[in-house]
């Protein structure tokens, strides 16, 4: 279904691969005429458009209705310049969730943090992005 994501459909974004526990996601973007900047490489925002919506999503799945998830901030590094397939493993590990959990075990808000990294065919890294998510367990009386 996130391949017909109106922001994905037809954009060359893919999701090729989520794990059955929901902590691992694969993504990838070919280039196409539209998503090819100025000088012929990938365009920054469809690089970013790319990884943006998957670690919220995959933590709202594993987390459940009982937590709210939110977006909080992000940055991206371009790295290196590329024309190529480029593609990203989003992970969520154990330690993850367990440190969410922890943190937001008495109703307290957290930040979240982590790290994507985008990479071409080659395997050589054209971006990294760093996400944080706004993580609290939803009030039982209210909902949110």
């Amino acid at each position: 279904m996130l391949n017909l994501y109106p922001p994905y459909f037809g954009t060359g974004v893919n999701v090729t691969y989520i794990s059955e526990d929901w902590k691992e996601l694969h993504v990838s973007m070919a280039m196409r005429g539209y998503n090819r900047n100025a000088v012929g490489t990938h365009f920054g925002g469809s690089l970013y458009s790319m990884v943006d919506p998957h670690l919220m999503l995959l933590l709202m799945q594993l987390l459940g209705k009982a937590y709210l998830v939110w977006d909080k901030s992000a940055s991206i590094e371009f790295v290196k310049a590329s024309a190529k397939k480029v593609s990203s493993i989003i992970k969520v590990s154990d330690d993850d969730l367990d440190r969410i959990r922890r943190n937001t075990d008495n109703g307290e808000k957290y930040f979240s943090n982590f790290d994507v990294s985008i990479v071409d065919e080659d395997g050589d890294l054209v971006a990294r992005v760093k996400k944080t998510l706004y993580v609290r367990k939803r009030h039982p009386e209210s909902g949110s």
